[in-house]
Formats: C-alpha cells, structure tokens, sequence
C-alpha cells in the first residue's frame, strides 16, 4: 500500500469549483484499478489562497503513476492550472 499526498493552492473565490472538480474525479475513480481511497482536506486561516490536501491510498505506486499519466487526469490538470489554482501543485509519496 501506498499513500500519495496532492498539495494544492486553490485561487480565492474558486474553493467550491475546486473541490467540485475533486468530487467528480473521487466519482471516477471508484472502481479504478489500484485506488482503494482519497479524502479533500482544507487548510483553515489562509485568507490569499485556500490550501488543500488530497490524502489517496494505492496498492502501489505503480497504479498512482497510470492514473496520473490518463488523459482524464491529464485533463482535468490542465484545466485545473488555467482556471483554479494558485500555483504548481506538489505531490509526496509515502511508503510503509
């Protein structure tokens, strides 16, 4: 098992699109081969940019990695940087 943690600064104003798009791609991937769960987190406080945290658990890296490389993730990424977001997201790996 491991477990990936997605960080992203959210532009002010944009929270509710955001965690919109997260529960549409949590919808798509059920069922997706290697996903076993993914939980949206949000930073209290922040008054320039919201922060959230996507906490996902895999079988292995392996199945995060092919559903990063997707089109539909790809998408939705690119969409993501153009519309939403405050900045590069930055993704950490946990193993154990």
């Amino acid at each position: 098992m491991v477990t990936i943690g997605m960080n992203y600064a959210v532009l002010a104003g944009k929270e509710k699109v955001f965690e919109d798009a997260f529960t549409s791609v949590l919808e798509a991937m059920q069922g997706m081969e290697g996903h076993d769960e993914s939980h949206l987190y949000r930073e209290v406080g922040e008054q320039d940019a919201a922060h959230y945290l996507i906490v996902s658990r895999w079988t292995d890296e392996a199945a995060f990695d092919a559903f990063i490389a997707s089109d539909r993730f790809r998408k939705v990424a690119s969409w993501g940087r153009e519309n939403i977001l405050a900045g590069r997201p930055s993704h950490t790996t946990y193993q154990g």
